[in-house]
């Protein structure tokens, strides 16, 4: 087999031969230094060595092994696996840093002697409750993948009283903006004079499904929170407090890969 022999272009690091090619940022993320945008601004601020050469290209193509600098300190590779469980309060939105200056979830987590966790799934900012963070990508992609069929249990606080057929056709699901939603289970939990809370299991993710759901039915959402992935529970974990997870919960939490 004939390689080729060209040098790279000015400027760009050469590869390494091991491994395969992602983002120089991607990289940088996975090695549990900062986010991925945090790491493309990082690179674009020509603050990152890739090979002993600035690269100012957050998509650089690099390797799991290649030598990566930032501010002239050597960024190795990923710490081990981590995860941590945060009970989201209402008004946070999941992100690392909001152009709008929202609060975001990370206020609530300190980070003192953490790897970068990213989220596991997304809660919006109008909901609360189980919020999971790792470092973990490939098992949190298990987790979060429709296939893996990973229950998430929620209670749901609606405006009205609802009767067996409504709960029979939030089960039936519909069709809503080209996808179907559906709920594995819906069943109530309570019922006060003029409002109830439901529990509502799915086994896939569709972004706001509960919501949408629920409005394709007419039904108003006041207090949305997850309270379970799988078998961990939210438990008595305070609003707004977080922990990490044991390695006997993380076993049961991740379905195995393949």
């Amino acid at each position: 087999m004939i390689r080729s022999l060209r040098k790279p272009p000015p400027g760009r690091a050469a590869a390494s031969t091991g491994g395969a090619r992602h983002g120089l940022a991607r990289v940088i993320s996975k090695r549990g230094y900062c986010s991925r945008s945090q790491a493309a601004e990082l690179v674009r601020a020509g603050r990152v060595q890739l090979n002993e050469r600035t690269e100012r290209d957050p998509e650089a193509p690099t390797r799991s092994d290649d030598r990566i600098r930032i501010d002239g300190k050597e960024i190795t590779a990923a710490a081990a696996a981590t995860w941590i469980m945060l009970n989201k309060p209402r008004g946070y939105v999941t992100t690392a840093s909001d152009e709008r200056g929202r609060d975001t979830v990370y206020a609530l987590i300190d980070a003192a002697g953490l790897p970068w966790l990213a989220p596991v799934g997304r809660l919006d900012k109008a909901s609360e409750g189980l919020l999971l963070f790792t470092n973990d990508s490939a098992a949190a992609a298990r987790i979060t993948a429709p296939e893996s069929h990973v229950d998430k249990t929620y209670h749901v606080q609606i405006g009205q009283l609802p009767d067996a057929e409504l709960l029979a056709r939030l089960r039936d699901g519909v069709d809503d903006a080209g996808e179907r939603l559906a709920a594995k289970s819906v069943s109530l939990l309570r019922a006060g004079e003029k409002n109830a809370w439901l529990q509502i299991v799915l086994d896939e993710g569709r972004n706001r499904q509960i919501r949408r759901l629920l409005a394709a039915h007419d039904v108003e959402v006041l207090r949305l929170l997850r309270v379970a992935i799988g078998t961990l529970a939210l438990g008595e974990l305070a609003k707004g407090a977080w922990r990490l997870l044991t390695a006997h919960e993380i076993s049961a939490l991740a379905p195995p890969a393949g």
